[in-house]
């Protein structure tokens, strides 16, 4: 194995995406391929309907492929087992919680559920991965809160914890800002950033702040009508991928100022 396989912890062979019903096969996304590097923000674009949800559900084995395999760490995805894959991959998800009174100690503490034993005790071992995803996310005032009671902004930084108490290699983001101002969007995509640097997981991100990810991201997955591309801001911009997000009849990339613009009739 070469020094640059082994810095791929995630890569995509033939991978189509798509659903099937009774009558026919409806594809999204045909035989794409590509190869994630450890320790990068990867930002996954493209418009509604182009397939995004659904391929981040078939890299966390939510959903099988159509076609292709999904290997993780150069294993196949299908190999690991779902208690396996939870110590390598972690997931935040835009669904709401359902109605408790668990406390925001409890939610981040259910990433530790991988790693307890039948009983559910937590461990000095765990109780130190929690307070790290704690201090890591800034949350520690929050601990005995009962987590009805936290704003969009808290919860989604309390979800982040819980997947870094999960400590797995690769946490995956699936909207994680759909419900935030551009200021809380802001501070949970400087979080992200951070932690990236200072934990050096990878972290995969789904998401239509477009800008901002431009900005922050260290790679990109566009999905396009006709294509997927892969690579880092300044190689995209080169290929015009971005310019092929959306159609431009009232937005456009700029590629001097690096972002989209409107366009004013």
């Amino acid at each position: 194995m070469t020094t640059e396989d082994k810095n791929i912890i995630l890569n995509v062979e033939n991978l189509s995406v798509g659903y099937k019903t009774k009558k026919k096969t409806n594809t999204i996304l045909s035989t794409i391929n590509f190869n994630l590097e450890k320790g990068k923000l990867i930002a996954l674009l493209g418009k509604n309907g182009a397939g995004k949800s659904s391929l981040l559900r078939i890299l966390s084995k939510v959903q099988k492929p159509l076609t292709g395999d999904v290997f993780i760490n150069h294993v196949n995805i299908e190999n690991y087992t779902q208690n396996e894959l939870a110590k390598i991959l972690s997931i935040v998800l835009t669904e709401r919680l359902p109605k408790s009174q668990l406390t925001v100690f409890e939610i981040v503490a259910l990433g530790r559920q991988p790693y307890t034993n039948w009983l559910d005790r937590l461990s000095p071992s765990d109780l130190e991965k929690i307070e790290n995803a704690f201090e890591l996310t800034h949350i520690s005032h929050l601990k005995d809160k009962p987590f009805y009671q936290l704003s969009d902004g808290q919860l989604q930084r309390v979800l982040i914890a819980r997947a870094l108490a999960q400590d797995s290699e690769i946490i995956i983001l699936d909207e994680p800002t759909a419900h935030l101002d551009i200021h809380h969007t802001y501070k949970v995509f400087s979080l992200l950033e951070n932690l990236v640097k200072t934990t050096q997981k990878t972290i995969i991100i789904s998401t239509h702040e477009v800008n901002l990810a431009i900005q922050l991201a260290d790679d990109f997955l566009l999905l396009t009508e006709d294509e997927l591309f892969h690579g880092n801001a300044e190689t995209l911009i080169a290929k015009d991928a971005f310019s092929k997000l959306f159609p431009k009849d009232s937005i456009s990339f700029n590629k001097k100022l690096q972002q989209f613009v409107i366009n004013k009739k």
